[in-house]
């Protein structure tokens, strides 16, 4: 998939803001389909191939979490939820159902093609030709050429953040990595200091990974510095 010839969904009820985020999207080559509210947008997601969801928390008529949650039972698409300031709670509430990036408005062009470039190109990462095939760490294992990470011969339900976050600390275990690397190299070169992002994805991690999360054996916390997936 080339990132500009990606079918994008915007879901908004504010058609000034949609309008904004469709111009400046084709002008630079995607393909936007829009939708005012979450029942409009989930038939259109249902109806055509869509690479990307962009959608807002406060709409009427199914809001963006209840959207997010019933895309997120039929689809790994990547989703961009946008958010007001002081929105804090309902932004980790999408992140738990499995939204993959954040806009807070208002916001420029440069930060949305910023957020739309990156979350198209992770999800393209992790359909990737792998240099290896597969990483074994006791009881957990990444098949790498099939996109597929077991637990205890469990087969993992992982969104493509999810599963790049994974096979990162996995091909580095043992090591002790700051928030700042992995968001680097899990979320991209315009990350760093999105420390949020890790708190939720280390928890979602954790509830798919161990076998008590309270208690983890793989992904451990490095208090003040970040990370260690622990083999």
């Amino acid at each position: 998939m080339m990132l500009k010839s990606a079918s994008v969904l915007v879901i908004d009820d504010e058609k000034s803001l949609r309008d904004f985020v469709r111009i400046n999207l084709e002008v630079r080559g995607y393909n936007v389909t829009v939708a005012p509210n979450g029942a409009d947008g989930l038939a259109v997601f249902q109806s055509q191939h869509i690479d990307l969801v962009i959608l807002d928390i406060m709409m009427p008529n199914m809001d963006g979490l209840e959207t997010t949650r019933r895309i997120r039972q039929i689809s790994i698409v990547p989703i961009i939820i946008l958010t007001a300031l002081g929105e804090e709670s309902d932004k980790v509430k999408a992140f738990d159902l499995g939204a993959d990036d954040y806009l807070t408005k208002p916001f420029g062009i440069g930060e949305l093609l910023s957020r739309v470039k990156a979350v198209l190109r992770r999800a393209r990462w992790s359909e990737a030709q792998p240099e290896q095939e597969s990483i074994e760490c006791q009881d957990i294992a990444a098949d790498l050429v099939r996109h597929k990470i077991t637990a205890a011969g469990r087969e993992l339900d992982l969104t493509p953040t999810e599963f790049n976050l994974l096979v990162y600390l996995m091909r580095n275990a043992g090591k002790t990595l700051s928030h700042r690397a992995i968001l680097q190299n899990v979320w991209g070169p315009e990350y760093g200091d999105e420390a949020e992002y890790l708190r939720v994805y280390m928890g979602k991690l954790r509830q798919k990974v161990e076998k008590e999360p309270l208690k983890p054996r793989y992904i451990l916390t490095e208090r003040g510095i970040g990370y260690r997936f622990e083999c």
